[in-house]
């Protein structure tokens, strides 16, 4: 499986770079396009010196992880993420009768490249957040923040799972999952908390977006020093059981649109 997944990362790699100009120009859009959100942080902490408790170098430590996890799901789930167009064109029928996992074949049915600008600016970020955020960076920090960020992609790509899901019953997309997706990431700059504490619960135990971002914070800023904290990530990743339970539940219901 992983030697055919390879087979179409190359061959989406190759299609996209055929037109390099254009490849590169949409990879800076999205640099930039992520890059008004680190101004707003910016803007924000020239007039404040703290947000409920954050220094401007500990929010950018939060923003990094949120936009790096959005972006690797992005990337490599940019097939549920362009679900509805497989949907209305006919061509998931097609993908029904291959002899593969479902999953997989929407998977690998679309690989964006170009959100190579805004993982760029993720990286970036952490390059200047990491040193200067005051976090000591100990092995089990260190383990901790890939877990963040790994648990956190898993949990964005569910996210365009049940997006995807919800097309077996409604052919087109709905927009409110941007609230989720796209909601989640602009949400993100922040701390959680800042937002109150409803929804800081709705974030913890709904869509679990807390569960990598807010309290694994806290741990590596040694304002909540329990070890517990440190599982949390892992413990977002029970998202998956809904998210394909719900994808299960579509796909038992989809009917052909004939196109």
């Amino acid at each position: 499986m992983l030697r055919l997944y390879a087979k179409y990362f190359a061959m989406h790699l190759k299609s996209q770079m055929q037109y390099k100009t254009s490849f590169f120009l949409t990879a800076i859009g999205q640099f930039l396009v992520s890059f008004t959100a680190l101004l707003g942080i910016w803007f924000m902490f020239l007039r404040l010196h703290e947000v409920e408790g954050f220094t401007f170098q500990q929010v950018l430590l939060s923003f990094a992880t949120i936009l790096m996890s959005f972006s690797l799901a992005e990337c490599f789930g940019r097939g549920f993420d362009v679900f509805p167009r497989l949907i209305s064109n006919g061509e998931f029928d097609r993908i029904m009768v291959r002899p593969r996992p479902i999953i997989f074949l929407v998977l690998a049915s679309q690989i964006e490249f170009t959100r190579i600008g805004r993982l760029l600016q993720a990286i970036l970020v952490f390059a200047y957040a990491l040193p200067t955020s005051g976090v000591v960076w100990t092995w089990d920090k260190k383990l901790l923040l890939i877990l963040m960020i790994v648990c956190g992609s898993i949990v964005f790509f569910c996210l365009f799972l049940v997006y995807a899901a919800i097309t077996f019953f409604t052919i087109e997309g709905l927009e409110f999952m941007n609230i989720f997706t796209d909601g989640g990431r602009e949400f993100g700059r922040y701390p959680f908390a800042v937002y109150g504490k409803k929804v800081l619960r709705f974030l913890t135990f709904v869509i679990p977006l807390a569960l990598f971002q807010y309290y694994p914070l806290l741990y590596l800023l040694d304002i909540r020093p329990d070890k517990h904290y440190m599982m949390l990530p892992v413990l977002s990743l029970l998202f998956v059981i809904p998210a394909c339970a719900f994808w299960r539940f579509g796909l038992s219901r989809y009917k052909s649109t004939g196109s």
